[in-house]
C-alpha cells in the first residue's frame, strides 16, 4: 500500500490518479490532495476520499501550504501535478523529507533538473516519471545503466496541425489549436504539443531523469499514440511500451513499482489497430525541437529560459497577442537575451525564470 498525496488534483492528471485510486484501492491511499482554485472539484473529491487532508492552494501562502502537504508524515510517494513552476519547491521539499516523488510537471525537471535529481540521489528516494513517454522508456529501461542506451526515441503524435502547410500556420487560431487528435489534457498542454513544444520539453526532461545526453535522444512522430516511447540499446536490440492512450497505466506503475498489479484498463486488439505509422517531425516547420537541442545541451539556466518564456507565449497566444508562429520566435529571441549561468543554484533559478517572463512580455509589447 501506498500513501500517496496528489498535488493537482482537480486537473487532468490528478483526476487521473483517482481513478486509479479506485482501480487499485488495495494498493493505493490517497492522504492529501490540493487544487489551485477549484473548490467545488476539491470538495467532491474530500467527500469521495474523506480522509485525505486537503488544501486550495491559489492564496498568498499558497506554495507553503502545498510544501506542508508535500511533507505530511503519513505520506510516502507525492504526485506533482500542477502545470507550472509552482510545484518544484514542494517536489525538492517531498524530497528533503525522504519520499519519492512522481512527476507529471514537466517544468520541475526542465527548470531544475540538474538540482531535483541531485537531491533525490542524496536522499536515496525515486523520481518516478508519469508522463506516458517518460514510463515508456522508464519500463524499457527496468533499472539498466545508461551506458547500455544507445537511444531514447520519444513518440509524438504531431498535434492537430502535423500535416498543415508552414505557410498555413499564420492563421492558425487557439480554437484549432487547442483540438488535440489523441489526448484529452489542459490547455496549457494541448498547446504545447500542437507546437511541439511538450516534446521539446519531454527531451530535457528525459536527459535528468535517465542521466543521458541530448545527442542520445530523439523524436519520432506516432499519430496513433500506441507506442508511447522506444529504447534502443548497444546491440541495436529496441524495446518499446504499447497502450491505449491513457494516464492511468503510468500513474498506476509509479504506484505499485516495481511491481504490476490487474486493473480495468482496456486491452490492446492489434488486429483492430490494423496499423502503426511512424514519421519524422518537421523540425524547420516546427523548431521547437532545434530550440530544446540547443537549451538542453548547454544547460544552466538555458532550460529555464526556454519553459518561461513558452509559458509566456502561450499565454500570449491564447489571449490573441501574438499569432501560433510567435510562440517559436518569441522563445527564440528570449533565449538570445536572457544572461546564462552554469550549474544555478535554486534561487538564480528562480530569478531567471523571473527574467526570462520580463523580457518575453517586454517583447510581446
Amino acid at each position: 500500500m501506498r500513501n500517496v498525496v496528489i498535488l493537482g488534483v482537480t486537473g487532468s492528471i490528478g483526476q487521473s490518479a483517482l481513478k486509479v485510486a479506485r482501480d487499485i484501492p488495495q494498493r493505493m491511499r490517497v492522504v492529501g490532495m490540493s487544487a489551485h482554485s477549484n473548490a467545488e472539484g476539491l470538495a467532491s473529491a474530500a467527500r469521495e476520499f474523506p480522509e485525505a487532508t486537503t488544501i486550495l492552494s491559489g492564496g498568498p501562502d499558497g506554495i507553503d501550504r502545498l510544501v506542508e502537504l508535500a511533507t505530511m508524515p503519513e505520506a510516502d510517494l507525492v504526485l506533482v501535478a500542477i502545470v507550472g513552476t509552482a510545484g518544484l519547491r514542494p517536489a525538492l521539499a517531498a524530497i528533503e523529507a525522504g519520499k519519492d516523488i512522481a512527476v507529471a510537471s514537466k517544468e520541475i525537471l526542465v527548470m531544475a533538473g540538474e538540482i531535483v535529481m541531485d537531491a533525490a540521489r542524496q536522499k536515496g528516494v525515486r523520481v518516478m516519471p508519469v508522463d506516458s513517454e517518460h514510463s515508456a522508456i522508464f519500463q524499457c529501461l527496468e533499472g539498466r545503466n545508461a551506458t547500455s542506451v544507445r537511444r531514447l526515441i520519444l513518440t509524438c503524435s504531431g498535434g492537430p496541425f502535423r500535416k498543415t502547410p508552414a505557410a498555413d500556420l499564420k492563421h492558425v487560431t487557439p480554437a484549432m489549436a487547442l483540438r488535440h487528435p489523441t489526448w484529452n489534457m489542459g490547455r496549457k498542454i494541448t498547446l504545447d504539443s500542437a507546437t511541439l513544444f511538450n516534446k521539446a520539453l519531454e527531451m530535457i526532461e528525459a536527459r535528468w531523469l535517465f542521466d543521458i545526453g541530448m545527442d542520445h535522444i530523439e523524436v519520432v512522430i506516432h499519430p496513433q499514440s500506441i507506442v508511447h516511447s522506444m529504447v534502443e540499446f548497444v546491440d541495436r536490440s529496441i524495446l518499446a511500451q504499447l497502450s491505449h492512450s491513457d494516464m492511468c497505466l503510468p500513474i498506476q506503475y509509479a504506484v505499485t513499482y516495481p511491481e504490476r498489479v490487474e486493473n480495468s484498463l482496456r486491452p490492446l486488439d492489434f488486429a483492430s489497430l490494423g496499423s502503426l505509422d511512424f514519421e519524422a517531425p518537421r523540425r524547420s516547420d516546427f523548431p521547437a525541437l532545434n530550440l530544446a537541442i540547443e537549451a538542453g545541451t548547454r544547460g544552466g539556466t538555458r532550460p529555464a529560459v526556454l519553459n518561461a518564456a513558452n509559458e509566456v507565449a502561450v499565454e500570449a497566444f491564447l489571449s490573441e497577442r501574438i499569432a501560433f508562429p510567435g510562440i517559436w520566435k518569441l522563445v527564440s529571441e528570449v533565449l538570445e537575451k536572457c544572461p546564462h549561468t552554469e550549474h544555478p543554484s535554486l534561487e538564480t533559478l528562480l530569478a531567471t525564470d523571473t527574467e526570462a517572463r520580463r523580457l518575453a512580455w517586454a517583447s510581446i509589447g
